[in-house]
């Protein structure tokens, strides 16, 4: 069993876990922050080189002649859906009920899963009808931005595991909470770069 033992230094509480390694929950929640925001400039670029692509369809199908609305408006449900299963894991966190905590985390998995689901019927259905990131510029960034979209949900889901597997095995510890706080971000991060991608990509390639 790993043990957790907080103590205070000039007033700050440090949290040392196997023996006496230290994660200062500030340092943590900084780093991640750092990382959300390198992230944000990944999708930034992304997001503009669409928009600069988006047009350029090579005398091939454009968005409107590809894109169905109402399957990928299920897909968001699903990732908003899966948005609000996370909150309720952490308001069970909050509260110390670990079964709910980790009920609501293989929720969110799911809606996560079918989300990533649907992606790849969509890839794969464009694929079928000609449609690949080869076929002309605006394939090139579609697939570029909403397959770096898919590969960071994927990882998402992947971390959402491991971290079912350490709650379920060490419970509700500083370490733990601190993982689940920044999954959350994480998460929820997604949600928003995807409301973008449906606006931008979706809706407004399909007008």
């Amino acid at each position: 069993m790993t043990a957790t033992i907080a103590t205070h230094v000039n007033g700050a509480p440090v949290y040392y876990d196997h023996g006496g390694e230290h994660h200062p929950p500030s340092s943590t929640m900084l780093g991640f922050w750092l990382y959300l925001m390198s992230d944000c400039l990944i999708f930034a670029v992304l997001f503009a080189v669409y928009a600069v692509l988006g047009r350029s369809y090579a005398a091939g199908p454009s968005g409107a002649d590809l894109f169905d609305l109402p399957l990928v408006a299920v897909n968001t449900a699903l990732l908003l859906f899966s948005s609000i299963t996370y909150g309720f894991s952490m308001i069970a966190m909050q509260q110390g009920r670990k079964g709910q905590v980790l009920a609501w985390l293989a929720v969110t998995g799911l809606f996560g899963l079918g989300f990533l689901g649907i992606e790849l019927f969509e890839f794969s259905h464009l694929i079928h009808e000609g449609a690949g990131p080869q076929r002309s510029a605006f394939l090139s960034s579609f697939f570029t931005l909403v397959g770096t979209h898919g590969l960071h949900v994927t990882f998402g889901c992947i971390w959402l595991v491991t971290l079912m597997f350490q709650v379920g095995r060490l419970g509700l510890t500083a370490a733990n909470r601190r993982r689940l706080m920044c999954l959350s971000m994480f998460w929820h991060f997604l949600d928003v770069v995807w409301i973008g991608v449906f606006t931008f990509v979706y809706l407004m390639g399909s007008m």
